[in-house]
């Protein structure tokens, strides 16, 4: 049998991608304070369209989900329409794109809700840097736990987010269970201190994924949905002693949905915890039947030797697609690498450090 590449075509879900090279969601900030998406996010989204998949920046469902400047959503009828000049301009490359749904739970602000305090599992405050808030940088302020009718509430607004991005063009969605947002703060056992049916037991910790999964699938068919964790991630202030009983777990009760991928944070570019030996994919791969994406500060010799060992069918890249929009064909044919480590402009609107990076020429 021949080496699996990179470059071989690959059956995802309900789509065949014609690489193994995925766009990782990468938030750039660039949809203002109306977060509709627009013209410029629909370049930036084309030029980079010869991957096999591409994942759409981080997308809140809700205001209540608010927790970055100038990130879109998808909660809202202009919301819906400025993401249709995106998938409408996307379409004819055939490059399938997903809609990355977010909530930021307590890695928000008062600042983004009119001063009431940000919500999440409990009301463990994050302890990390500041905050880059509508007023200023500030530090992090303790949340507020939701009720257990609020968190049913929450459910709605993804099932919402799941059927506008739908009525948007997308190809699927991506829910965000990773990076210390709302869903991994509920699957926590370190920021989840809930007594009710939402906490304690790992079946319950992973009982708001497994609705909100439904609530999703009510628009999507399984194959065009995707789920993102991140097992050994300090970011955010994460990391509780059971992560391994907890991931692979809630890896096992993800199989039963038939899903198109579970995209998994390899650890690299995050850093772990100090609660054990990180997680591997060969981990994840012996429980979960489907199809494994691997994401962390991948090289292409890290992500070609996932590939070849079949611990992931897939391999995201986040950082280098930023300044090498024809991130494929640089690999493909080993030329060299634009830098990416020059952050100035990652966050900042306007098409310079976003869609003003050339592709490569001898």
């Amino acid at each position: 049998m021949s080496r699996k590449t990179l470059f071989d075509s690959v059956q995802v879900g309900d789509y065949t991608l014609k690489n193994r090279v995925v766009l990782a969601p990468l938030t750039r900030g660039r949809a203002g304070e109306t977060r509709v998406a627009n013209d410029l996010m629909a370049e930036y989204y084309f030029q980079r369209a010869s991957a096999g998949l591409m994942i759409t920046e981080a997308t809140v469902i809700s205001r209540q989900g608010i927790g970055w400047i100038g990130s879109p959503g998808i909660y809202n009828h202009d919301q819906v329409q400025g993401w249709k000049k995106v998938t409408e301009k996307v379409k004819p490359t055939g490059t399938p794109l997903f809609l990355q749904l977010w909530h930021c739970g307590r890695a928000s602000h008062p600042d983004f809700h009119g001063g009431e305090p940000p919500v999440s599992a409990s009301n463990v405050r994050l302890n990390g840097d500041e905050i880059h808030t509508p007023f200023g940088k500030k530090p992090y302020e303790t949340p507020r736990a939701l009720t257990t009718d609020e968190v049913s509430a929450v459910v709605a607004d993804y099932r919402q987010a799941a059927a506008n991005a739908k009525k948007a063009g997308f190809s699927g969605v991506e829910i965000h269970g990773a990076n210390g947002y709302l869903i991994n703060q509920f699957l926590d056992s370190k920021t989840n201190l809930r007594t009710d049916e939402y906490g304690g037991s790992v079946e319950n910790r992973f009982r708001f994924l497994e609705q909100v999964t439904t609530a999703v699938l009510e628009s999507w068919e399984p194959g065009k949905v995707g789920i993102r964790l991140s097992p050994n991630g300090v970011f955010n202030d994460m990391g509780s002693p059971d992560f391994r009983e907890t991931f692979l777990y809630v890896a096992r009760e993800l199989s039963r949905f038939d899903l198109a991928y579970l995209h998994i944070m390899d650890g690299l570019g995050f850093g772990f915890h100090e609660q054990g030996e990180p997680m591997t994919l060969e981990e994840f791969k012996a429980v979960y039947p489907g199809i494994i994406m691997g994401n962390c500060g991948y090289t292409k010799e890290d992500a070609q030797e996932r590939i070849s060992r079949a611990s992931a069918d897939l391999a995201a890249f986040g950082r280098p697609f930023i300044s090498n929009p024809d991130l494929v064909e640089r690999l493909k044919n080993d030329w060299p690498l634009a830098p990416s480590e020059d952050m100035t402009y990652w966050y900042t609107p306007g098409a310079k450090g976003y869609t003003d990076y050339p592709p490569y020429t001898d």
